[in-house]
């Protein structure tokens, strides 16, 4: 699809979604008549009332963050309660949120208001949605697990003794919390709800490594006991390591043991045999709230479809440029076999890689001022990914304060890709994105610590575009593998919509995308294998980048001279996480602005 076709499917589904929306707060018209700004006033007040109960009640049942792995809630000492009786409940408050908020007219609301109902509505709905579809019955993919996310416990920074006794409570809970699982799933198989049966072969090798436990010390949740603070007297550092070996040798590694039967014997087995979301229960309507939920739009998977067929031939056309340019004699394929053979590629050690991506990390530092105006106060370290998830983990991931490089399987893990991947999971990607956003103190919880993956991911993406702006790639394989990510992203729109829309198969998947990208073999099979397994998600990251690449070139356009890359930047990053229609409505309101009005 033509670029100006891109812009016009996605400007029109923001007009749809968000055709009241305000202008940033700082650019807000002339003050109302006082009877207007009484009715504001109370409006703003009810709608505020709404919202800070909710985020405070989500806060209590699910953490900080607000979400179900995310940071431990107000009853630090046990894990989420994932029950059918608890998801009611939980849908009836939203239900009851959604009631109120449908009395709220948003013409009434202040225009920083009006924002806040923009974001905050669709975010409840989606919650809402995923109950009332019951994800709750299908709690993990290729990709992700909810035994696998325990190991994320063990980073946490367990400061006193009373933390560390909260955290042996979450792992005495794990047998509690395994159970409910366990049971959703059953009620998943018995309605045909489940993770596809082609991608769970090896998948339960994590539980198995666990189960399989001769010793706590071996564990990964053992980390935060081998380095306690030495503020915690001896003796009492001692009771609770002995409460620790008892925590995973008599709660931890028997849950996993009954998880492991209960995976091998009945999940396997009953799985089923389909690829596509839509040949599950209601699965079209399904796939349809997933794509909803991820991308924030309302496209139909035919249009995603048309669009990732566009940006795959636009890229690979940029792709081709630069293999004429290093000179390589031979066809498109034979590049990619020379990218995923030859040594000088690839790191010869965990170490390597690692250090590697700590130096491109340290290159952005020293540039980014360049492009992003407003820098966070919060910074991240880069770790290995765990040894117990690695093997299904892509090359790395990114959070507000952790970049994850993987180091398993060195064959998959080329250089010329790394300076991509570093700048989205780090920065100016995830971590500063997410940091920025923690740090907007004027807007709510329920925007400073959610995360919206089309914003997430489509900024993740356009990162990675910004390091030509900051002179980070230093080859034409360096520049090939931005391209080689940029076309992956590309391939997950045709991919995605193709398996869970078009019936595509396994193997037709894992040809379009090996035979386009530089993606090494393990990581073609790993990453359709996620697309399979987690419909939608995929999505969000090109179409995320396409409404943010769209408005930087509006702005270029309009603002000629005037455009300021590091003003514009802020302004996509001080709105948090948002809808895409928000982020667009924002953005132009600055662009409007910004233009001198003529004599």
């Amino acid at each position: 699809m033509p670029p100006n076709a891109i812009r016009a499917c996605l400007a029109l589904a923001a007009a749809l979604a968000l055709a009241a929306a305000a202008p940033l707060p700082a650019l807000a018209q002339a003050p109302a008549p006082p009877p207007q700004v009484d009715a504001t006033t109370a409006a703003d007040a009810a709608f505020r009332a709404i919202y800070e109960a909710e985020w405070a009640w989500r806060e209590r049942e699910f953490g900080k963050s607000g979400s179900e792995d995310g940071e431990p809630s107000v009853d630090p000492a046990h894990l989420p309660d994932v029950g059918a009786a608890a998801q009611q409940r939980r849908l009836a408050k939203w239900d009851e949120v959604l009631a109120r908020l449908r009395v709220i007219d948003p013409a009434t609301l202040s225009p920083a208001e009006q924002v806040n109902y923009a974001v905050y509505r669709p975010q409840v709905e989606n919650l809402a949605a995923a109950v009332r579809l019951r994800d709750y019955e299908m709690p993990f993919n290729s990709d992700s697990s909810f035994w696998a996310n325990l190991a994320f416990m063990a980073d946490e920074d367990l400061r006193d003794a009373q933390a560390y006794r909260n955290y042996l409570g979450r792992l005495e809970d794990v047998p509690r919390y395994f159970g409910q699982q366990i049971e959703n799933m059953r009620a998943g198989l018995a309605r045909g709800f489940s993770v596809p049966r082609a991608v769970l072969p090896g998948r339960d090798q994590s539980i198995a490594d666990v189960a399989g436990l001769a010793r706590a010390e071996d564990s990964p949740l053992w980390r935060p006991l081998a380095r306690m603070p030495a503020s915690i007297p001896a003796a009492e550092q001692d009771a609770l390591r002995q409460r620790a070996r008892k925590a995973i040798m008599q709660r931890v590694v028997p849950a996993h043991a009954g998880l492991l039967a209960f995976f091998r014997d009945e999940y396997m087995p009953r799985a089923r045999d389909t690829l596509a979301a839509g040949a599950m229960p209601d699965g079209e309507a399904w796939y349809r709230q997933q794509i909803r939920a991820y991308t924030t739009l309302d496209l139909t998977p035919r249009e995603i479809h048309a669009i990732g067929l566009g940006e795959v031939a636009r890229i690979q056309a940029e792709m081709d440029a630069i293999i004429a340019e290093v000179g390589f004699k031979g066809s498109f394929a034979e590049f990619l076999t020379f990218l995923r053979t030859d040594p000088r590629f690839y790191a010869k050690t965990p170490e390597e890689l690692l250090r590697r991506a700590a130096w491109i990390a340290k290159r952005v530092d020293g540039e980014i001022g360049k492009v992003i105006g407003t820098l966070p106060r919060g910074r991240f370290t880069i770790r290995p990914v765990p040894p117990e998830i690695a093997p299904y983990w892509t090359a790395g991931r990114g959070g507000e304060d952790t970049y994850w490089v993987n180091t398993w399987d060195l064959p998959s893990r080329p250089l010329y890709n790394l300076p991509a991947l570093t700048l989205h999971e780090s920065a100016p990607g995830h971590s500063l994105q997410m940091s920025l956003a923690k740090e907007q103190a004027t807007q709510p919880g329920f925007r400073r610590n959610s995360y919206i993956s089309a914003f997430g991911e489509g900024w993740g993406l356009y990162s990675e575009d910004l390091g030509v702006d900051m002179g980070i790639y230093e080859t034409p394989y360096e520049d090939f593998g931005r391209l080689t990510y940029a076309m992956w992203r590309a391939c997950r729109l045709v991919i995605d919509t193709g398996i869970h829309d078009q019936g595509w198969t396994r193997d037709q998947a894992i040809e379009y995308l090996g035979s386009r990208t530089a993606l090494s073999r393990h990581e073609v099979e790993t990453e359709v294998d996620r697309y399979i397994s987690w419909p939608a998600q995929a999505l969000s990251y090109k179409l995320g980048e396409l409404a943010i690449v769209g408005l930087r070139r509006e702005a270029e356009q309009v603002l000629g001279p005037r455009f300021d890359l590091r003003a514009f930047h802020d302004v996509v990053l001080s709105q948090g996480s948002v809808p895409l229609p928000v982020l667009e409505a924002q953005v132009r309101a600055w662009i409007a602005a910004s233009t001198p009005v003529a004599n």
